[in-house]
């Protein structure tokens, strides 16, 4: 039996971190269905529509317009449907107080973007390596 491949929602509002996110996940081979959503309304909305076909992981930004990542948190992790979804913060804040916020709503990790394409790349080959290893619930 195979398996599906594990779809993904990219939570972020810089354009040029989604292309960087996608052509990262090119230069790593990960075929990974990827949806993008350009802030936090616009995930909730994606996550609320989406039927049985949630995506299984979520790459958060901290510091989007409308709603920001820490409030998406907070939404995701008060709905029963929603409070499973595996969520990793990619963001530029190293602001202590946002990483203790996003640890308190139980994310899988927190990672400062890095400042070189080569080293962002790395950063996203880690990520694969990490959520190709968990086992989730079908």
């Amino acid at each position: 039996m195979s398996e599906k491949p594990i779809s993904i929602l990219l939570v972020e509002d810089d354009e040029v971190d989604i292309i960087n996110v996608k052509r990262a996940f090119k230069k790593n081979k990960i075929s990974n269905p990827l949806e993008v959503a350009r802030n936090g309304i616009e995930a909730l909305e994606i996550l609320r529509t989406a039927g049985k076909l949630l995506p299984k992981i979520i790459i958060l930004d901290i510091n989007m317009p409308k709603m920001n990542g820490i409030e998406f948190l907070k939404e995701i992790r008060k709905d029963d449907r929603l409070k499973m979804i595996s969520v990793f913060v990619m963001t530029t804040s190293n602001q202590d107080s946002d990483k203790i916020n996003a640890y308190n709503l139980n994310v899988a990790g927190y990672i400062i973007k890095p400042l070189s394409f080569e080293k962002f790349v790395s950063s996203v080959a880690k990520l694969n390596s990490y959520w190709s290893l968990c086992e989730r619930p079908v």
